[in-house]
């Protein structure tokens, strides 16, 4: 922070590809170990796309201190536009059309004016050059910056950020969306976005860890002094639960314990699918991430005092990950993810019981997983599902944006063709068009009556024979979650609009009313 004048004194460091990290830190610890602030975004894309281009943190140069900032978050924002629309209003002219970089210039523009701010505090107090420099760089209030800039936007965040001068914060979303936890003591302040890294690295226990209030920033000033601000009024709490189900690491203590009930909780349904005949079932797991869910789900059959059997029957191969990749390789790559433990069960004998975390898309299902499964001649597969059926896009930060992209939706349209119910698409895109009339703070979310005249058991029948691949022999039986076990199980994360549609920002409701709109006209221009 005290780097002689001529010489760098913010460095930027990326690299893609399975040995990012390792070549990241080497040249870390390499080139910059005397450096004092670090701050790196360590998470895959989540959008789908990869590049350098797509990597944080972005950065934005001055030749003032104060006035550089990085930036780095977890976060998608749905009102991307009227943003930029402000900003244009104002006289700048952005180069880049993305949520990243809007933020990153809209955010610079109000750190320059802070900067100018106490630039002519320190005029009207007589001070000149470098005292000028000094008064600034003591000064700088960054919630100034981040009220002004983060007012507007709609969406689920954890923005991160380091200045020039070596003032940092962490700032999470009013609904508290995105998960973010903090860490601090009389040497070092830690945020992470899961509690359980800042436990492993720092040898704490768990309640050693906080929580970031939605809503508020830790703010980390030059002086190493650190502070909680309020930013933005805290909204209704609507904690992602897809988080919990999916995406964070299931080391932490309670996602582990979560995820064991939300497999335990399914015991019942599974039992009726294979008419309680445990005697002639293999038991198993989707890996790597529905393993939990898995110990969950034998400790459930074996608390009724059943004898069940299980195997690992499913083998994954880590380095493929068909959830971020672009739709285009999507399909190809899955075919080549999973392998089978040959012999781990009796053919036409066994029925098998397989659990995984969700089903999003039914790609890997059906080009893979059903088929290498077939191949073990199992007397029926039970695939189960520890989250509901995902029914709704994702506008907050994890890749699901188009609605013909789920096999929930496409199985309830399907429905709806073979019962000749072709009004209820025409009403629905009716009134999704005319919920976009409205400003955005008055839509509602019309795609809901897509799946009002169906059961749950409809769905689930009808996306059982659109993802049973051609020549399969086995039957299948899909068994999911349902919302009110994902609520039982996660009481403290209810953002479950995944699964239910109920959107917790005006700007989810907007766009899955565009979704659809797009989806029909999309079907109408190939017809």
């Amino acid at each position: 922070m005290d780097a002689k004048v001529g010489t760098e004194y913010m460095f930027r460091e990326k690299a893609l590809g399975k040995d990012a990290i390792t070549e990241v830190f080497d040249h870390v610890t390499q080139e910059w170990e005397a450096a004092q602030l670090y701050m790196g975004h360590l998470r895959y894309s989540t959008t789908g796309k990869s590049g350098l281009q797509y990597v944080h943190p972005f950065l934005r140069r001055n030749n003032w201190r104060a006035k550089n900032l990085c930036l780095c978050g977890n976060f998608n924002m749905t009102n991307i536009d009227e943003i930029f629309t402000k900003m244009v209003r104002q006289g700048q002219s952005p180069r880049i059309y993305s949520d990243s970089y809007i933020t990153l210039e809209l955010m610079g523009h109000r750190l320059d004016r802070e900067v100018e701010r106490l630039f002519v505090e320190a005029k009207t107090k007589g001070l000149e050059g470098t005292d000028i420099t000094r008064h600034i760089e003591d000064n700088v209030q960054m919630a100034n910056v981040l009220r002004t800039t983060m007012a507007d936007y709609d969406g689920g965040y954890v923005m991160c950020g380091m200045t020039g001068s070596g003032e940092m914060f962490a700032m999470r979303d009013p609904w508290g969306i995105r998960p973010a936890f903090f860490y601090r003591d009389d040497e070092v302040v830690a945020v992470a976005s899961e509690r359980a890294v800042l436990q492993t690295t720092f040898d704490l226990d768990c309640e050693d860890v906080q929580e970031l209030p939605a809503g508020q920033a830790l703010v980390v000033h030059k002086n190493g002094a650190s502070a909680l601000e309020t930013i933005l009024e805290s909204k209704k709490q609507t904690r992602c639960s897809f988080e919990r189900i999916y995406f964070s690491r299931g080391s932490d203590r309670d996602i582990y314990r979560e995820r064991k009930q939300l497999g335990q909780q399914l015991t019942a349904p599974i039992l009726k699918a294979i008419d309680g005949d445990t005697g002639h079932t293999v038991f198993s797991f989707i890996p790597n991430t529905a393993e939990v869910a898995f110990y969950g789900m034998m400790e459930g059959l074996r608390s009724q005092g059943l004898n069940v059997r299980s195997e690992k029957v499913a083998w994954k191969d880590i380095k493929l990950r068909t959830f971020i990749t672009e739709a285009g390789a999507r399909n190809d790559l899955a075919s080549h993810v999973y392998d089978i433990t040959y012999g781990s069960l009796r053919p036409y004998e066994d029925n098998l019981v397989i659990i995984d975390d969700s089903i999003v898309r039914g790609t890997t299902l059906k080009e893979s997983i059903f088929k290498i499964l077939d191949r073990l001649h199992p007397r029926k597969i039970v695939m189960v599902s520890s989250s509901p059926q995902i029914r709704y896009p994702d506008y907050y930060g994890i890749d699901m944006a188009c609605l013909e992209e789920f096999c929930a939706f496409r199985a309830a349209i399907a429905l709806i063709e073979e019962r000749g119910m072709w009004q209820l698409i025409t009403d629905t895109y009716e009134a999704c068009l005319s919920e976009l009339r409205r400003p955005a703070a008055e839509q509602r979310n019309r795609v809901t009556a897509i799946y009002e005249p169906f059961s749950i058991e409809d769905i689930n029948g009808k996306m059982a024979e659109m993802l049973r691949p051609e020549g399969m022999q086995a039957p299948v039986e899909l068994v999911f979650q349902t919302v009110e076990g994902l609520h039982a199980a996660c009481p403290e994360h209810r953002g479950d609009w995944y699964f239910t549609g109920h959107y917790p920002t005006p700007g989810g409701n907007r766009l899955v009313n565009q979704a659809y709109v797009r989806y029909i006209e999309k079907m109408t221009a190939n017809h």
